[in-house]
This record gives C-alpha cells, sequence and structure tokens, in this order.
C-alpha cells in the first residue's frame, strides 16, 4: 500500500488535472481561425438560400430552409455561463419565449444544470462542438471526435442527443465558402442540420442595448433566425436588451420559437438510454470532482504559497535576530563552563569511520571521557576501538537493542551531569564540545543543538544535502531557537543535561526518531533547548538515492510519531501547554503538513509550462527560486560557507526535493495505514574528517583504555 497508493494518488491528480484542462480549453484547442476562401464550389443554391442548411441525403444536392414570417428563433452561442444564462433564461421565461442554445461540450459539462434547466423550460439544445475550434482546419476523425464529444455531455447533462449543429465562427449562408462547405456537407452526412443565422446583433461586439435591438429586428415582419450569446464575456447588453426585445416584437405579432417549431418539423431532441445514458452522467460526474478537486488544489497552492513566503519571511528576520544576539561581544550565557563531560557515541557496524570519529574527540580542547557503545556489532566495530588504547575512551557492549537502547547504557556509565551525543560516522572539530556545552551555565538549559554539516559534499546528491543541512536545518533551527520550539536535537551532535534526561525518563524507543522525541519531551518538561551555532560537526550524508530514501523515510514518519505521540501538549497546562500550543502547530506546520501540499508548486508549474502562460508560469517559478536563493545565500553566510554549492540549487529544487516529496508522502501513508517501520542501517565509507585534520590511520601504542 505504500507505494500502490502513492502512485494511484499521482495517476488520479494527473487525470484530474488533464481532464481540468481538456474542458478549459488548455488541452487539445485550436484557436486557429480560417481567412475568408473563394466560394466556386459551394452550390448558387446555399449562397442565396436559408440560414437552415439540410444536407443529410447523400447523393441529393443540399437545400435550405427559412422561417416563416413573423417567427424569430433567438439562438445563444458559446454557452452555458453560470452568470449571463440564468439570467438570459429568466428573460425567455418571463416574456414566454423560446430559443436554441448552442452549447460548446466544455462549458456545458462544467454547468450541466443549466442545460437541464433549458430542456425542462422547452429551448432546443444545439451542437457548437466541444472546444469550439474552426472546423475547416479539422480533420474528418477531429469533427466527429467534436460532435461526439459534445453529445455525450448532453447525454450526462440532460439525458437527450441533439440533429442541430452550428460550426464556430459561423455567418451568414452566404459567407460561406470551398473551406467551410466541405466540413457542412460532412456535418451532414452525419445526420446534422446546419444552422447559421440571417440576423446578427452583434452583441459580441458590446455596441449598446438599442444598437442591439436595431440590429436584431428583421424587416417587413420577415423570419429570422437571431444570432446573440449567452457567453464569452460580458453579455449585460444582451440581457437588458432580451428585456426590450421581447416585448416590442410580441406586440408587433411575432413568436419566439424554437426551429423545429418554426420548421414544422419533429423536435431535435432524441432521448438517450442505456449505457449511452450512464457513460455521459459518468463523464459528467468526472468533471465534477475534477472541477472541485483542481480547486481545493488551487487554494492549496495559494496557501502553501503563503506558508512558503512566511516561512522563509521568518527564517530571514529571526535568524538575523538570532545571530545578532550571539555574536554580540557582550552576549554570555554565564560564567564559562568547564567542567568535564562524557560523550556517547552509539555505534552499529561502524567499522569504516569509528576510528576517525574517536580521534576526532581525542583532539577536543576541552575535557571529555569518550563512552562508545557498541550495539552488537558484527565487523569488529568494538575490537577497533579497544586496539587503539587511549586512555579516557572506553567501550561499553550490548546486545542489539537499537540506538534509544545504546544511548541509556552510555548515560548509565557516563561519570558526569552534562553528556554529549554523536553518531558514530560523525566527526567534531576540537573546539566543537566546549562550543557546546557553554549555554549549560544558564541553569534553564537542558539541552544543546549543535551544528551538523555534510562532510562528503563533493558529489551532487552530497552537495544538495549540504544546501538543506546549512538552510533547512541550521537556519531553521536559528529561528526555532527565538521561538522557543526546537523541534530536534541533531543526532550527530548534541548534548543534554542528564537530570533533564532522568526527569523525561531518558531516550525514548518508542518512535524512531528519538532525538525528535526527547527534544519535545524536555520542552514539555520546562527545560530550555537552544542552539550552538559554532559547535559543528560533520557528519556523513547518504551517497545514493536509496540511502537518502531510507535516512529520510525514517526521519519523516518518526517526527509525525513524535508529534503524534506528544498531542495531548495542546490541551495540557503550564510548560507542555506553551509547547502544546506554539511550537507543536507550529512544528507540525512547517514540518509536516506545508511539505506535503508543496508539491502543488510544481504540479502547478509543470502543468502551466505545458498547457498555460508558459510565460507567467516560469516567472513565477523563478521568482519562487530567487527567494529560496536569497535565503540559502543568507544562510551560506552566516554559517561562513562558500557559495559555489548554491549553483546546484535550481537542479536540486527540481530533482531533489520531489524525492523528499515522495518520501513524506509515504510516510503519511505509512502513518495512516498503521505500517510499521524499522530503523535502517546507512551504509558508511569513514571518508569524512573535520576540516584541517589528517587522514586516518591507525596507530599502535602500549596506551591501555579505561576499564
Amino acid at each position: 500500500m505504500r507505494y500502490l497508493l502513492p502512485s494511484l494518488l499521482l495517476v488520479a491528480l494527473l487525470a484530474m488535472l488533464m481532464l481540468r484542462g481538456y474542458v478549459h480549453s488548455e488541452i487539445l484547442a485550436d484557436h486557429r481561425i480560417q481567412a475568408p476562401a473563394p466560394t466556386t464550389h459551394v452550390p448558387d443554391d446555399v449562397l442565396e438560400g436559408g440560414p437552415v442548411i439540410d444536407a443529410r441525403k447523400a447523393g441529393e444536392a443540399a437545400k435550405t430552409l427559412r422561417i416563416p414570417d413573423h417567427k424569430i428563433v433567438l439562438t445563444f452561442d458559446d454557452g452555458p455561463d453560470p452568470v449571463w444564462t440564468p439570467r438570459v433564461l429568466d428573460a425567455l421565461k418571463k416574456h414566454h419565449a423560446h430559443g436554441v442554445f448552442f452549447v460548446t461540450g466544455t462549458m456545458a459539462s462544467r454547468y450541466p444544470d443549466l442545460v437541464q434547466r433549458m430542456v425542462d423550460e422547452g429551448h432546443e439544445i444545439g451542437l457548437h462542438t466541444f472546444n469550439h475550434p474552426d472546423l475547416s482546419f479539422q480533420t474528418t476523425s477531429r469533427i466527429d471526435w467534436e460532435l461526439s464529444q459534445n453529445q455525450l455531455v448532453l447525454a450526462g447533462a440532460a439525458g437527450i442527443r441533439t440533429s442541430l449543429f452550428r460550426p464556430p465562427y459561423s455567418s451568414f449562408s452566404d459567407a460561406m465558402d470551398d473551406k467551410s462547405w466541405p466540413v457542412t456537407q460532412y456535418i451532414g452526412t452525419r445526420g446534422y442540420l446546419t444552422v447559421v443565422n440571417n440576423t446578427d446583433s452583434e452583441d459580441w461586439k458590446r455596441p449598446g442595448v438599442d444598437a442591439i435591438i436595431e440590429r436584431a429586428t428583421p424587416e417587413d415582419g420577415d423570419g429570422a433566425i437571431i444570432l446573440m450569446h449567452d457567453s464569452g464575456g460580458d453579455r449585460s447588453q444582451t440581457v437588458a436588451a432580451l428585456g426590450k426585445f421581447l416585448p416590442q416584437m410580441q406586440e408587433r405579432g411575432y413568436a419566439f420559437t424554437n426551429l423545429t417549431a418554426a420548421l414544422g418539423a419533429p423536435s431535435a431532441h432524441t432521448p438517450v438510454t442505456g449505457f449511452a445514458l450512464w457513460k455521459g452522467k459518468a463523464f459528467i460526474g468526472a468533471v465534477e470532482i475534477s472541477e472541485h478537486v483542481t480547486g481545493v488544489l488551487v487554494v492549496g497552492l495559494a496557501v502553501i504559497g503563503v506558508l512558503v513566503m512566511v516561512r522563509f519571511g521568518l527564517m530571514l528576520l529571526l535568524s538575523f535576530l538570532h545571530a545578532r544576539k550571539v555574536r554580540r561581544k557582550d552576549f554570555s550565557w554565564g560564567e564559562p563552563f568547564t567542567r568535564p563531560v562524557s560523550v556517547l557515541v552509539p555505534a552499529y557496524n561502524e567499522r569504516e569511520c569509528i576510528e576517525a570519529t574517536v580521534r576526532s574527540l581525542v583532539a577536543s580542547d576541552y575535557p571529555i571521557e569518550v563512552i562508545v557503545i557498541d550495539d552488537g556489532s558484527t565487523d569488529g566495530t568494538a575490537d577497533l576501538v579497544e586496539a587503539m588504547w587511549i586512555p579516557n575512551v572506553r567501550v561499553v557492549r550490548q546486545r542489539n537493542a537499537g540506538k534509544p537502547a545504546a544511548l541509556n547504557n552510555g548515560i548509565a556509565h557516563a561519570r558526569y551531569d552534562i553528556v554529549v551525543m554523536m553518531d558514530g560516522d560523525t566527526v567534531f572539530e576540537p573546539s566543537t564540545v566546549r562550543e557546546l556545552v557553554q549555554p549549560f551555565a544558564d541553569r534553564r538549559v537542558g539541552a544543546v543543538a549543535g551544528n551538523a554539516k555534510v562532510g562528503n559534499r563533493d558529489s551532487l546528491i552530497g552537495a544538495w544535502q549540504h544546501i538543506e543541512y546549512v538552510m533547512g536545518f541550521n537556519l531553521d533551527r536559528r529561528m526555532y531557537d527565538l521561538l522557543g520550539c526546537m523541534p530536534t536535537i541533531p543526532g550527530a551532535v548534541g548534548a543534554f543535561r542528564r537530570d533533564a534526561l532522568d526527569r523525561i525518563g531518558g531516550m525514548s524507543e518508542d518512535t524512531l526518531a528519538e532525538d525528535t522525541d526527547v527534544t519535545m519531551a524536555l520542552h514539555r518538561d520546562g527545560w530550555r533547548v537552544v542552539y550552538a551555532e559554532n559547535a559543528r560537526a560533520w557528519t556523513e550524508a547518504p551517497e545514493s538515492v536509496q540511502q537518502l530514501w531510507s535516512q529520510r523515510y525514517r526521519w519523516s514518519y518518526g517526527t509525525m510519531q513524535a508529534i503524534w505521540k506528544h498531542r495531548r501538549a495542546v490541551v495540557e497546562r503550564g510548560p507542555s501547554g506553551r509547547f502544546g500550543r506554539v511550537g507543536l502547530p507550529f512544528v507540525s506546520l512547517f514540518m509536516v503538513v506545508a511539505p506535503l501540499l508543496a508539491p502543488l508548486i510544481d504540479v502547478f508549474l509543470l502543468y502551466g509550462l505545458v498547457f498555460g502562460p508558459t510565460g507567467k508560469t516560469v516567472a513565477a517559478w523563478f521568482g519562487v527560486l530567487l527567494v529560496q536563493a536569497v535565503c540559502a545565500a543568507y544562510a551560506f553566510r552566516l554559517d561562513r560557507e562558500r557559495m559555489t554549492h548554491l549553483i546546484s540549487l535550481p537542479l536540486q529544487q527540481i530533482l531533489y526535493r520531489q524525492l523528499m516529496y515522495v518520501v513524506l508522502l509515504q510516510s503519511w501513508i505509512t502513518a495512516l495505514t498503521g505500517g510499521r517501520l524499522r530503523w535502517q542501517k546507512l551504509r558508511r565509507t569513514g571518508v569524512v574528517e573535520a576540516p584541517g585534520g589528517t587522514q586516518n590511520r591507525r596507530k599502535d601504542t602500549d596506551r591501555r583504555p579505561v576499564a
């Protein structure tokens, strides 16, 4: 289900967007208009005949029909429109008049209730194609498609099919030419009457109510097919003209009737039953779903746009304030903290990198003891550490029980009140521990987050993670520090007051993100959690997509577990309630909800590039990228990092971010379906070392480890 549901969701989303684009004439639409052509192949009877062309009988000459005197057939093109069509219908109903509505499939599929109202109130429906193309440009297969899709919509909307057709961009009979006449002939072979007009109100020009009435009025009692529009723009003048035109012409003895009634012919409507009816209803239902879903997506896009900008604004402002605060010359946490601390290194099969980790700790300029907790390694990790024979480095062995259990075991063996925790694939700078523990001079501080950095950033995927760590993690931590809701002490570099850990029960095994879990527990217990920007640690980031997927999947799922575990903080009092009502919603919004909605930006980017206004879409995307680049550049400046890695930022937004979206979505599905995720060990290479460090090498010595 974790793989099937995301795939189905993606396919459904793409299908709905494609359907929406189809019914909004953004897909398969052809807006070309044919220039006038010669009339050498058009019969004179057609050019000089009436506005109804009957070419249905194969082998016989087409004939034309005229509307009898004192009869008017009002026709309305391009609808139905949700604003103007109801007003047109109201005007017709008020004056007991009928007309013919030549609807497009795109509009009728979106507003089927208006089509049903037309039929219920006695009006006739005609086809005006589905996407309103100039059919003289189209093949016969495209013409058949336009007709069949339009009929499909009528079947779903009102349970009928019709035999009336009006070509888009048509005019009088004498406007037929060598390009449009073959289309009319072909339409006739498909069983349709082609209906043009002989009186054009020119309401589409919006010339004014009086001008519309004047142009729509037949001469000397002649019958007429009058062209008007109920869609395609502001039709207020058309509605106002109907209010005057209908009673005026009725007083002069005119009757407003349907086309077939005026010609004394059977109704153009035929009921649709069986499979064709249900097929039409299914199409209308699919369009309705796509309209609602894409409407929700558009709202979601607006929301995520606001959230992204708010987050970037907060990050820039609060990180600036944080840096200004901690970098003041007179800033201090109190008296310099100088007491020895215990450094815990949980390790499971870390043979490739454990030596570099231990040697970086030995080079520390702060008094420490090092405890390596071997969590049942099978590659000789513990043996390698013991063979290094370094004082103040102890190895504690245990059966494989997981990282939280290893850390708790290390806490039990620790001698000092402050414990520093790091991963077995991480190296510290000589000053890291000293910088990390200085905030403990403030008795309110229960934990300190260090500055984790990607050591193996030479590859493209490493560079992307480097950007993420500097911008997405460390810039965030500055912001969360000032807000008092730091969500996570990174496993690579963090320090804890032992009393604080004892009060919350130590490292919990309830979630896969024990670092987030314990941080939230400390907040709820009333402890301050702060960020030490100069406590730098260099960690080995995953070097393949598979390893990265495994790591981030665990992080995302574990974060959701931690949020759910501490959900009761929302209704509690005291420090727990403050975190629950401020920190927990904030963390949930920016770490879980917003990233889940963020793919909408890319979905609509692709949609806009293919079907929408490409220029505006590209400009909007580059605008978002520019904001991100500004934030990233500021984050790199704060961390004193070289800007060269930001060259890969655009590619990161296109590729790397999509992977993170899928990981988060899969984590959501795992959580919602009740799935379980186990801890997955990443393959390490041991290539990371602190800046300025020497190549790792084993040294033989007679020094013995402390028992």
